[in-house]
């Protein structure tokens, strides 16, 4: 799951990336208004944590620019600002979500993924697909009811792909909502990452849609 972390103070940025690191999303940092505009309208996130007082464009105006620029991705409102006025300012731009300053970051978690769910088109919190299942509110997957090991990249791409059950899921998606922007990929990455999922799950699991993409399925050859 790919974050866009719009919020100009740089301390508070930073601890609140750093929690999402360790719960296996992939951050991207905007600190203000401009950076995150550009961002949010050319690249692709599953979900926007946005400041309301930021340097250069104001909240607001960055999310209805997303918005009238079809930008549909989920929105959470962050500010120091507890006013009725601004969190209706807030969801008339177009926001999904509202969380005052001071928050606990737990609680930041949880909402980040019931949004990222819902945006999926999934109402209810654990996801089936034949033997697998997904708990997306505590990030945790179950294979035949056993608890499943996984590495933080294979955990972002079975996410990924659970989300979108029994639908393609382009290679170059993948690749852009399970790694940093800054880092460095080999072309065959995500192949890898791939390849290392069918052996933990059974190769029939994920399939590969030539030219395409892959598709978690639940059905599984005999």
């Amino acid at each position: 799951m790919r974050v866009l972390l719009v919020e100009d103070d740089e301390d508070l940025s930073g601890r609140i990336a750093a929690v999402l690191r360790s719960e296996n999303f992939v951050v991207d940092i905007a600190r203000n208004g401009e950076d995150a505009l550009h961002a949010g309208l050319t690249e692709l996130f599953d979900v926007a944590i946005l400041d309301l007082g930021l340097p250069k464009i104001d909240g607001v105006s960055v999310l209805k620019d997303w918005r009238e620029g079809d930008r549909n991705l989920p929105v959470l409102v962050l500010t120091a600002r507890d006013g009725w006025p601004d969190k209706v300012s807030s969801f008339k731009a177009g926001a999904d979500d509202f969380l005052a300053k001071p928050f606990k970051v737990e609680e930041l978690v949880l909402r980040l993924r019931a949004l990222v769910r819902r945006a999926a088109g999934h109402a209810a919190s654990r996801l089936v697909c034949g033997a697998l299942t997904f708990d997306a509110q505590l990030g945790t997957f179950e294979l035949d009811g056993l608890p499943l090991k996984l590495t933080a990249l294979e955990w972002r791409v079975l996410s990924c792909l659970m989300l979108r059950k029994e639908m393609i899921v382009d290679r170059r998606e993948l690749t852009e909502r399970v790694y940093d922007g800054d880092a460095e990929v080999d072309s065959n990455s995500i192949e890898v990452i791939i390849a290392r999922l069918r052996k933990k799950l059974g190769a029939d699991r994920i399939e590969t849609v030539r030219g395409r993409g892959y598709m978690l399925t639940a059905a599984v050859a005999p």
